[in-house]
């Protein structure tokens, strides 16, 4: 079960990070999912830097995998547009 969790939030957080930073990488849902958990490994690190708990409900993971993932896409554009 909590891996259909984890599944349906890189889902929703990949694809919302890609809304946000479009046109930084192709693909489809399934690298929506990957950006979307990457994203929240990068994310609940960057919020307990900040002395946020990067573990909560449901919406809250949703919210630092996004943050994670927009970041995750930025650093991408910032790579593509320097090689």
């Amino acid at each position: 079960m909590h891996l259909i969790v984890w599944l349906i939030i890189g889902l929703i957080a990949g694809a919302v990070a890609r809304t946000i930073v479009p046109s930084t990488v192709g693909g489809g849902w399934l690298t929506d999912i990957i950006i979307g958990m990457i994203g929240a490994v990068i994310g609940g690190w960057v919020v307990t830097l900040f002395g946020a708990a990067a573990s909560g409900g449901f919406v809250w993971s949703i919210v630092v995998s996004i943050i994670g993932a927009v970041i995750l896409l930025w650093i991408v554009r910032l790579i593509r547009r320097t090689a």
